[in-house]
């Protein structure tokens, strides 16, 4: 791999990890002091047996993390580091990201480690429905369905009630 990198100041990097080891190669970059970015989510998931809600840990990007590092002098090491696949490049240079992306990553990371995704929903808060057939109806929140993308509406555009269940990307929080 060639490296025509100008300056020899660490930069960040966009690092392939091996299937389901995002954690381990994390957890070998840091041993080697490398500062390293592993954006995680929580997420909710029913138990499909007893139907219990559990909370599990995924990675916001799956087989990937970043690493802040000297491409000249380290990307050898951060190669064959375990849990690492390979480091992002095109043309055969590792590709760096640029540090507003980094901080606008970070920036959504909580005390807990996890990323925040945009608002959470709350029973009763107004929404509106942006696409589809229903599209434009307003109508009040009413809870998440087992699978996270479907939630339950209360259509109040119409003069009926009724409870209709959508996907979660074709709702916006209403205005005022």
């Amino acid at each position: 791999m060639n490296i025509e990198v100008a300056d020899h100041d660490p930069q960040w990097y966009v690092v392939h990890t091996n299937a389901k080891q995002e954690e381990r190669a994390y957890s070998n970059l840091r041993c080697w002091g490398v500062e390293t970015l592993h954006p995680k989510l929580k997420a909710r998931r029913v138990n499909e047996f007893s139907g219990a809600l559990t909370y599990i840990t995924k990675p916001l990007f799956p087989r990937y993390i970043f690493a802040k590092f000297d491409a000249r002098k380290q990307l050898a090491k951060i190669s064959f580091t375990r849990g690492v696949h390979n480091v992002v490049s095109f043309g055969g240079q590792p590709t760096p990201v640029e540090e507003d992306v980094i901080q606008i990553i970070s920036s959504r990371i909580d005390d807990y480690g996890f990323v925040k995704l945009g608002d959470q929903l709350k029973p009763g808060d107004k929404v509106v429905i942006k696409a589809g057939p229903l599209r434009d109806f307003q109508g009040v929140f009413e809870r998440e369905l087992n699978d996270n993308e479907r939630i339950s509406v209360l259509l109040t555009t119409i003069s009926y009630q009724g409870r209709v269940v959508v996907s979660r990307d074709v709702l916006e929080r209403a205005s005022g």
